[in-house]
């Protein structure tokens, strides 16, 4: 799609060759994203400043104000709206938004984006489905001249979704959605240390208004005691089982207990239940000193997370490329995410879903509610019961069954909550859970191998790499002897070698003739058979908030350009996304060759770049992108060339890429990876009951990742010719594709290759 002033896209016109942007309540990258993306489309692109039609409807000089190329630079670390946005009672008449249609065509928009919520989408529909209607009476009133008509004939309208709710059918995860989690578990990590401190219960109150994801992820994260959801009300009698189950959690030598709350909580009979009825609840049945935090607002402020900023610049593309491809018979659709996929959904099927979740909810269908709000809501939910729901001792099947649990490899965060997870839903379905200390290293010479309870975490995350090949038949001897029936792995490149080792070594010990499971976790997101692994996300965020207090550094100093380090091996992951998310000039990768040229290209660029108004610059460079254009001399290179022009500082990240408080996409993925890697190891159990417990086949070894919208068990022998061992990373990589994108974001002139159809789905409720 490299086009310079021509109309014509690859499916269809672009009438006028203009589009608008019209931003509603969520933070600003969608805007600048899409912004960045038409302008490199060669289309002009204007916003409207005011927010919901507002301006439109008014016929005010803002929205025509055209979009400069570098009037978002600058703005990563904003939340909120950046143009604005207000609620616009003119728009819900006709004769709003027949005054809306004259503004448009005056300015020659024939091209909407719209960002918000169903309320803007629905409007924005509507206001498509009348645009012939509006035309025709704007020049019956002698408006607009009759010609327009035919000019103007056809307003295509796409859809993205910014809504830190998560309440919009269709998508797995709106914009805005992680960021305000992030606010939420920091106010919860703050809260835990004064709760454990002084033995108190606390009660949170969580936005949301009618759909309960903040509060269901913020509960699975933090392992909140109980949680109060619209789509999922408490069963009758709910207050004399929540005392139960918080007295036993204090008996067991729980010195806190957390109680989250959505707004929007009600009980079977559609009766709100507030944080103050549940405090008197808990002060009169049980005594225990209470207090109720309502977080309110500052959930929708902050800084944006670096996953809600990828997110949004992925949906701007997506939303650009869609008003590209759109014809006249092309219905309004919105972007959305499933899985790790970006997908196109007929807007009006999304919106009447979203409609039909709040009203299975008023005639009391909760199941259905559960049903309609998605795979993602519906999993959440039942994997948090399956934590939270302990089942009396003399109720709990037992197995007689084995099951370690190992962490290999470097120190990610989020690794903690795997094992939590894991152990858990072990012990419901009635398996014995060890831990292994140390990793194979510690398992080999027999050191602690400890039984788990419902209570237990591993505190200290394995540290050692060592591989298991030399020492397999001490390992074996290890499993004998503690009769393990099933191996759990938790960790990096280093877990996925051991396991093809263990996997390769059964013909001769027969001790690894059991189920065993890799789960992803290490902070270079490396591992074949994944998208996605526990602690990435968490680095990301550290790698980007860096990045935002170097800016400002280097804002202050004016004239400055950073080299950044990242970790990752010979995996670009960090630098890549770490230098999406941030804003950088450029990021240097393994997977992307490049040369003296390349780096001479970069500096002619930010010698450019320093012409403008925003005088920085931000380079990210991963720590083994190239032998001999290391940091130190991409760092000489560009002081001597920049010499008069900027000057340049070094920075390398290190170690602290792997610490830090886990994210909540961390926590949440680590505790469901893990509950259905137990789940599948229980399966493999079951099947082998009564006919021996002897697995010799490669589906009894696999990794547990995620690719594009699925959660799959991959065999890991099958995996082996999807590996690039040399330099420990997949061959094929699913972010390479984002690449370009960064460079069109940077400036730089790029071409961006659409892999997918770009066909427009259809939305399907998921079965419970």
């Amino acid at each position: 799609h490299e086009r310079c002033g021509a109309r014509r896209s690859a499916h269809g016109y672009l009438r006028g060759g203009q589009g608008v942007l019209h931003l509603r309540g969520l933070p600003g990258h969608g805007g600048r994203r899409l912004e960045h993306r038409g302008g490199g489309l060669g289309e002009r692109l204007q916003h409207i400043a005011s927010g919901q039609y507002l301006a439109v409807a008014r016929g005010r000089a803002q929205p025509g104000r055209r979009s400069r190329c570098f009037s978002y630079r600058g703005r990563w670390a904003l939340g909120g709206t950046i143009i604005g946005s207000a609620r616009c009672q003119a728009f819900r008449t006709r004769e709003g938004r027949l005054k809306a249609a004259c503004n448009l065509v005056q300015r020659g928009i024939t091209n909407l984006c719209v960002i918000g919520g169903d309320g803007s989408l629905t409007g924005a529909n509507l206001f498509r489905k009348e645009w012939s209607g509006l035309l025709e009476e704007l020049a019956k009133n002698g408006h607009i001249e009759k010609e327009a008509v035919q000019r103007y004939a056809y307003l295509n309208v796409v859809g993205m979704v910014g809504s830190i709710d998560n309440d919009f059918c269709g998508t797995d995860m709106t914009i805005g959605t992680d960021s305000a989690l992030h606010r939420i578990i920091e106010v919860v990590d703050a809260i835990m240390t004064t709760a454990q401190s002084h033995q108190r219960t606390f009660v949170l109150e969580v936005m949301g208004r009618h759909c309960g994801y903040l509060a269901l992820v913020s509960a699975l994260a933090c392992g909140a005691d109980w949680v109060f959801l619209p789509e999922s009300p408490p069963e009758e009698g709910w207050e004399e089982q929540m005392c139960v189950k918080l007295s036993e959690n204090r008996a067991r030598k729980k010195r806190l207990n957390i109680i989250i709350v959505a707004e929007g909580a009600i009980d079977t009979q559609n009766k709100p239940i507030t944080s103050e009825k549940i405090k008197e609840l808990v002060v009169t049945q049980l005594g225990y000193d209470t207090r109720v935090t309502i977080l309110g607002h500052v959930q929708r402020g902050g800084t944006p997370s670096a996953f809600d900023r990828i997110l949004a610049s992925r949906m701007g593309v997506e939303a650009v490329i869609a008003l590209l491809e759109a014809t006249p018979d092309t219905p309004a659709c919105v972007v959305s995410l499933s899985g790790n996929h970006a997908v196109r959904l007929p807007l009006m099927e999304c919106v009447q879903m979203t409609q039909d979740v709040q009203k299975a909810m008023d005639e009391r269908r909760f199941q259905d509610a559960v049903r309609l709000r998605g795979k993602s809501f519906a999993g959440n939910l039942n994997t948090y019961k399956r934590l939270a729901i302990k089942l009396p001792d003399d109720q709990i099947p037992k197995t007689n069954c084995n099951v370690a649990v190992i962490n290999v490899g470097a120190p990610a965060a989020g690794m903690n909550a795997a094992v939590r997870s894991a152990v858990r839903v072990g012990i419901a379905d009635g398996h014995r859970m060890l831990a292994i200390y140390d990793g194979f290293d510690g398992f080999a010479k027999g050191q602690d191998c400890l039984e788990l309870g419902v209570s237990d975490v591993i505190l200290n995350v394995a540290i050692f790499s060592a591989l298991p090949g030399k020492c397999l038949e001490e390992i074996a001897m290890q499993m004998r002897m503690h009769c393990i029936n099933a191996l759990l792995i938790i960790g990096g490149f280093e877990a996925y070698l051991g396991l093809l080792e263990l996997s390769a070594a059964r013909e001769k010990h027969e001790e690894f003739c059991v189920p065993m499971v890799m789960v992803p976790a290490t902070v270079s997101n490396n591992v074949p058979g994944s998208d996605f692994s526990i602690g990435a996300d968490t680095a990301l965020n550290t790698i980007t908030d860096t990045c935002d207090r170097i800016k400002q550094s280097a804002s202050g100093t004016k004239r400055r350009v950073f080299i950044i380090e990242t970790m990752g091996g010979y995996c670009g992951y960090l630098a890549n996304m770490g230098g999406l998310a941030a804003g950088a000039d450029a990021a240097y990768i393994f997977e992307e060759p490049f040369d003296i040229r390349d780096l001479q290209s970069n500096v002619e660029h930010l010698t450019e770049k320093m012409k403008t108004t925003i005088q920085r610059g931000l380079v990210l460079r991963n720590e083994s992108c190239s032998e001999n254009y290391t940091t130190d001399f991409i760092y000489q290179l560009y002081s001597e060339e920049g010499k008069g022009v900027f000057d340049c500082r070094k920075n390398v990240l290190g170690h602290m890429q792997q610490g830090g408080a886990p994210s909540p996409f961390d926590r949440n993925f680590g505790t469901k990876i893990s509950a259905r890697a137990m789940e599948w190891i229980t399966a493999k159990l079951k099947e082998a009951r009564g006919r021996g417990k002897k697995f010799t086949t490669d589906d009894s070894v696999c990794v547990l990742g995620i690719s594009k919208r699925n959660v799959i068990f991959q065999p890991v022998a099958e995996l082996k010719k999807e590996t690039d061992f040399e330099h420990r990373i997949p061959k094929e990589q699913w972010w390479l594709k984002l690449r370009p994108l960064m460079k069109i974001l940077a400036k730089y002139k790029a071409s961006y290759d659409v892999s997918d159809s770009g066909q427009l789905e259809h939305v399907q409720p998921w079965s419970v």
